[in-house]
């Protein structure tokens, strides 16, 4: 097979994870760590897409998880603290954090719409998931619920197994 072919093969080498899904990201409640800086997590089945607004004047302080992370600037702009090395990050800029590598980041006068992949998922999000999931009563869906009941935030769907 020729490069193409082997990329876009339809050959499955194993048996599928689960159905895949479709997410609006402004059906997705917004919860927040720190006041101005909003998170909505997108969980897949081995990786997290956390899709975070900062507002202006706002800092994730400087902190290390065992996650990997890749940060991509949508909109907006940020400066970014990677070990040291600061930089402002702008549209279109991204930033790859080892796991355990210090970094933080905050807005000055501008705000910043970034997303933060993270494998495998981020923890403390997927606890955040899971605490906006318990306050949900039981039998109300809401605009970020798939089908079945749920939240799209949360996590992938459930294996029919």
């Amino acid at each position: 097979m020729s490069d193409a072919a082997t990329h876009f093969s339809t050959e499955a080498l194993g048996e599928p994870a689960g159905p895949g899904r479709y997410v609006n990201i402004g059906s997705i409640d917004s919860a927040e760590f720190v006041p101005g800086l909003g998170f909505r997590p997108v969980l897949g089945q081995r990786a997290m897409a956390n899709f975070v607004d900062f507002a202006p004047g706002v800092e994730a302080p400087r902190h290390v998880h065992e996650e990997e992370q890749i940060v991509i600037v949508l909109d907006g702009e940020f400066t970014f603290d990677l070990d040291g090395d600061v930089r402002v990050m702008r549209q279109g800029d991204v930033a790859v954090v080892p796991a355990w590598v210090p970094h933080g980041a905050w807005t000055t006068d501008s705000y910043c719409r970034e997303v933060d992949i993270f494998c495998p998922p981020r923890k403390s999000l997927l606890n955040l998931a899971a605490a906006q999931d318990s306050q949900v009563p039981d039998g109300q869906a809401q605009d970020n619920q798939a089908p079945g009941g749920e939240r799209q935030a949360a996590g992938p769907s459930p294996d029919p197994a």
